[in-house]
């Protein structure tokens, strides 16, 4: 879901800053803008979006989390970043940690299956052998596992709000949150 939000939200900028350009006169010209992967608006969406499928294949939301994050549901890993800040004791900490290592734990294999998924997705393209029914099945593959570890993010935070004071949290979305 937070993969197509960004991308939703950085092609509706290209989309303004294409128009601004050509209304300016700064439109690329040649075949190199309109060759495949030619264009360095979509070579920057393909790095942003190969930096989101590092983060989750490594166990990490890549802010599945964010709907909890924001309204006062802390993270593990960035309560433990913020530790100092917040003033944890050393029974928070020893918790806080035993979280994270479980999250990760349950996290690794569910988004490796979510990162296969994806990859079947992009071979039925890729191999020219796409069609609305393997389409449907490899999205709904997709997205089961996608629904899997942002469980396991959100579930997670959910036990890390339970082991901080009302204090702590507020000074963790100061740090994390505030303007």
């Amino acid at each position: 879901m937070l993969r197509i939000v960004l991308v939703v939200a950085l092609v509706l900028s290209l989309g303004v800053l294409t128009a601004a350009a050509q209304h300016h006169g700064h439109a690329q010209s040649g075949s190199a803008a309109h060759a495949p992967g030619g264009h360095a608006a979509h070579r920057q969406m393909q790095a942003t979006l190969d930096e989101i499928d590092r983060v989750i294949a490594s166990g990490r939301g890549a802010g599945m989390a964010f709907a909890a994050d924001r309204h006062g549901y802390p993270g593990p890993l960035h309560v433990l970043e913020l530790k100092d800040q917040l003033r944890l004791t050393p029974a928070q900490e020893a918790r806080i940690i035993a979280l994270q290592e479980a999250m990760f734990a349950d996290s690794r294999p569910k988004s490796a299956r979510l990162m296969e998924a994806e990859a079947r997705l992009r071979r039925l393209f890729a191999e020219g052998v796409a069609d609305e029914a393997g389409v449907r099945a490899a999205v709904a593959e997709s997205e089961r596992a996608r629904t899997e570890v942002r469980l396991v993010h959100l579930l997670t935070h959910l036990q890390t709000r339970r082991v901080l004071t009302a204090e702590q949290r507020r000074l963790y979305h100061e740090a994390r949150w505030a303007q």
